[in-house]
């Protein structure tokens, strides 16, 4: 597996739990506002890659200390050997939590059906209009509500979440994610933050207020009984 990417200790990206956190290299989507464009657009630095053999090493260094691995991205499903990677972290007796973007409906099928991973986090990107417009041509829309349906009926634990862009998303997104994701377990709502993104003019004006983000909570809390800003 490409791994580009390694912290070894964040108390942020598993819900309760200590964890280290994996980044992988690629992406097959370009969302503008993608805090990590090293990952998606930019060549990969071989100075930057973690090979998948040390990290085995450091999981069975720190057992006791750790309790789960978060596996990210870029997109992980695009990587041949997510699979085995897993099944190998698993074997050494750790929590795993995945991000996708839910774009490979095979892939979140086959993790499912191995009951291999513990925590799902799943970005939400758009409304299906959206959607529509912005994936790119290999990309087929229905994979995304076949990853929302399996991740619903199928996994252990999971998370829907999106991150609201002002000038991309509206009070009507947040009316058409909350169709996507009708009945589903947990939703956390995430502002953007401006910083290092693929389009350099995201800025301040891009945040939504804290009142704009409760009117996208209060839509949302219609649909999901769960519902968070984070």
């Amino acid at each position: 597996m490409l791994i580009s990417g390694f912290q070894k200790s964040t108390l942020l990206d598993y819900p309760g739990k200590v964890a280290c956190l994996i980044f992988t290299y690629g992406c097959n989507l370009r969302c503008e506002y993608c805090h990590n464009p090293e990952l998606v657009i930019f060549p990969c630095n071989p100075s930057t890659i973690v090979k998948n053999d040390d990290i085995y090493s450091f999981l069975k260094e720190r057992k006791g200390l750790l309790d789960a691995v978060v596996i990210t991205g870029g997109e992980p499903t695009i990587q041949p050997d997510l699979i085995s990677f897993i099944q190998r972290v698993k074997k050494l007796g750790y929590l795993v939590k995945l991000d996708t973007n839910g774009t490979d409906s095979k892939i979140v099928k086959q993790i499912l059906d191995l009951n291999i991973v513990d925590y799902w986090a799943m970005d939400v990107k758009y409304e299906k209009e959206l959607y529509i417009q912005n994936l790119v041509d290999k990309v087929d829309y229905k994979e995304i509500e076949k990853s929302i349906s399996l991740l619903m009926k199928k996994a252990r634990d999971y998370e829907f979440r999106t991150t609201f862009v002002k000038g991309i998303h509206t009070l009507e997104s947040a009316k058409g994610i909350g169709e996507l994701i009708k009945g589903s377990k947990r939703y956390y709502i995430q502002n953007f933050r401006p910083g290092k993104t693929i389009n350099p003019t995201l800025s301040n004006r891009n945040s939504f207020t804290e009142k704009e983000l409760e009117g996208i909570k209060r839509v949302m809390k219609e649909y999901v009984k769960d519902v968070e800003i984070r």
